[in-house]
């Protein structure tokens, strides 16, 4: 499997990265067996980067983590992300952020995380962090600089998720290691010039940004929460942008599945696909239901590219707004 270097970090990084979330949930509703199973297969297949959370079933995740790669040798652990969210209520950031990493170190039996990532959506709406708490003086960013200095972590990033001009902001700071980047077939404005045409975030120029910053970049929601998977419904597709509901993003997946009906493989190996053939993306965080659903994900690495009749129709169709 490919390995990329995440941005100024120079970590190096699997073009996969398993997801530990909700919304494919193989760590949060599967059995040991599968879970166990799931992860050795991964490993096999050269993946090295597992993304999670502390707000992943409560820690439930980090904990499967944790006794997962226990029981894995040195050389084939994969890398640990996770992430926090603070409260801007809450006061002392650093303290916040601490208490919370401790925890999951606690929960993933490690003494420190290569990457510590910022969880909360950004933007002066209900539950969003506003861009004036992360940039201040004792500020976010500063608490980061200084978990970052007591070893806790060795890079920080964040999900670039809410307001998108707060989202440019933070990567143009200079300050973030990474970003998580929402980037699928139905919205991928954060690496298109199309503006406008958007019917939820309008992402417009965060890849630039992070290219232009050297920001290394971990593409999430690459299924859009499994809609672009399968048309079977499983009760977990939770939109993460404004205005976006299910039949709206079901609808809007059925006419990209028209333009890719040309295309050899599953519905769920075109949309991995889309995300593996951006180079501004280091790694696609997958989310799994099912051993077969990481199959078929490490076979879409070894697909060809979308052709470009494929991209000139996506183009189309993105421009006359799904019209």
């Amino acid at each position: 499997m490919k390995k990329y270097s995440l941005g100024r970090t120079g970590l190096q990084i699997s073009e996969l990265v398993f997801g530990g979330g909700f919304v494919g949930g193989i760590l949060l509703h599967a059995s040991d067996e599968t879970r166990r199973d799931a992860l050795q297969a991964a490993v096999q297949a050269g993946i090295n980067w597992i993304d999670t959370a502390a707000s992943y079933g409560n820690g439930q995740s980090e904990e499967v983590v944790g006794w997962l790669l226990s029981e894995l040798p040195d050389k084939d652990r994969p890398q640990v992300s996770t992430k926090v969210a603070v409260d801007p209520e809450g006061g002392d950031y650093t303290g916040q952020i601490r208490q919370s990493l401790e925890q999951s170190l606690r929960r993933l039996k490690m003494t420190s995380v290569p990457l510590l990532q910022l969880h909360n959506k950004l933007g002066s709406g209900d539950h969003q962090l506003p861009l004036n708490e992360v940039m201040r003086s004792d500020g976010v960013l500063d608490a980061l600089d200084r978990i970052q200095a007591e070893g806790l972590t060795e890079f920080v990033g964040f999900t670039a998720l809410g307001d998108a001009s707060a989202c440019r902001a933070v990567v143009q700071s200079g300050r973030v290691d990474t970003a998580q980047v929402y980037y699928n077939l139905i919205n991928p404005s954060a690496g298109c010039d199309i503006k406008g045409h958007w019917h939820s975030e309008d992402y417009t120029g965060l890849l630039n940004a992070c290219q232009q910053s050297d920001v290394g970049v971990l593409g999430i929601r690459v299924y859009a929460a499994g809609i672009l998977a399968s048309r079977v419904r499983h009760g977990r597709e939770i939109p993460v942008t404004r205005n976006s509901d299910y039949d709206s993003e079901l609808k809007r997946a059925d006419m990209v599945r028209e333009v890719l009906a040309e295309m050899d493989g599953s519905d769920a190996q075109k949309a991995l696909r889309f995300v593996l053939d951006q180079d501004a993306i280091h790694g696609a965080v997958i989310g799994l239901a099912e051993l077969s659903h990481l199959k078929e994900a490490i076979e879409a690495t070894q697909m060809s590219p979308l052709s470009n009749s494929v991209t000139e129709a996506l183009q189309a169709l993105w421009n006359r707004n799904y019209c």
